[in-house]
């Protein structure tokens, strides 16, 4: 078979009997799962690593029929890519993979940004060689690099088209300002920014210019880096997850948040939903160009995901999770100093 994503009817008729839901990715027209699967935390960021279990997830993930899976060549130092590529070659034709170029770990800075045509063609060559395959679905620049016009980068990115080594490009993290000049470049299929209950500032501007210039929108921590969940105990986080570097996990703001998704967890069991299902179906009803990507290397987490799509919410449940997020506005900022320099406004 040709290397590359295939959403031929044949595999459509395989899962026609699931209960997953569709959405087009903005003006491509491809068919991917409402609901995808973020790969990071399977080998980066969070407490623990299991590849066997991770490896299961990915194979669940096509039964379920997720077949809209975002990793990136920062996460875990290409970690990600390699353990993605055991379950991603056998079954090429039935994941749209995303993968992202941008950031690259100095021995003195840890979050440096390079988005220059060079770097770019370093890494596109090394996330293939990683995950195995001819081409990438999707290609993001992870982080906007203030020393490299956006033109030259999405330039750079768009001879990776033509030379088919990428589908369609994406961006993260990226301004309205940003976004439009990459656009008059080449077509941007996908904007990925963080966007949850706890984190709203793409309503503003982002979400209406993605929805009238045709890209989707792809939310990353969904559920908050799973705060939302109330599954999360500060105290069991050993010291190198990412989360306790971030205001929301630390003093006066870990409490507000703590209590708020007690709240929301009530409120969920009374709408017979989990918690994680109902802060999705609340994304879901956000936009039909919005796929969000909630991140799990388990199992149990990835099928209660994946019920969210049949969880429909109307305006008095809106207006139940509105008031309760009005009860505990203390929730702090989304991430500290040093990590908010590398967010375009």
């Amino acid at each position: 078979m040709e290397d590359g994503w295939s959403h031929e009817k044949r595999w459509e008729a395989e899962i026609e009997g699931g209960n997953m839901k569709y959405r087009t990715l903005g003006w491509t027209g491809e068919r991917i799962s409402a609901i995808g699967l973020g790969c990071m935390g399977m080998s980066h960021a969070y407490t623990g690593r299991d590849d066997m279990e991770s490896l299961a997830t990915l194979e669940k993930a096509l039964d379920l029929g997720i077949n809209f899976w975002d990793t990136a060549d920062f996460y875990g130092s290409g970690a990600n890519e390699s353990l993605i590529s055991k379950v991603l070659k056998p079954n090429r034709d039935k994941v749209f993979i995303a993968t992202k170029f941008g950031f690259k770990a100095l021995p003195d800075e840890p979050f440096t940004v390079d988005a220059s045509p060079a770097y770019m063609r370093k890494a596109v060559e090394a996330s293939l060689g990683r995950l195995g395959i001819g081409t990438i679905d999707l290609y993001y620049l992870h982080r906007i690099d203030p020393k490299v016009p956006i033109e030259e980068t999405v330039g750079a990115m768009a001879g990776l088209v033509a030379e088919g080594k990428v589908r369609y490009l994406g961006l993260s993290e990226a301004s309205p300002e940003i976004i439009r000049r990459a656009a008059a470049i080449h077509p941007i299929a996908a904007l990925q920014s963080e966007y949850s209950l706890l984190s709203r500032d793409v309503e503003a501007e982002i979400l209406p210019l993605c929805a009238g210039l045709g890209i989707a929108f792809v939310p990353f921590s969904p559920l908050s880096r799973g705060l939302v969940t109330d599954t999360v105990r500060v105290d069991d986080l050993d010291g190198k997850d990412f989360r306790l570097t971030l205001p929301r996990f630390q003093g006066g703001y870990w409490e507000n948040n703590r209590s708020l998704a007690h709240a929301f967890r009530r409120l969920a069991g009374e709408l017979g939903s989990t918690p994680a299902q109902l802060a999705l179906a609340w994304i879901l009803s956000r936009g039909e160009n919005i796929v969000p990507i909630p991140g799990t290397r388990r199992r149990k987490y990835l099928e209660e995901n994946a019920g969210a799509v049949e969880l429909k919410l109307g305006a008095p449940e809106l207006e139940a999770i509105n008031t309760l997020l009005a009860s505990f506005p203390d929730v702090g900022p989304r991430y500290n100093d040093k990590m908010n320099r590398l967010v375009k406004k």
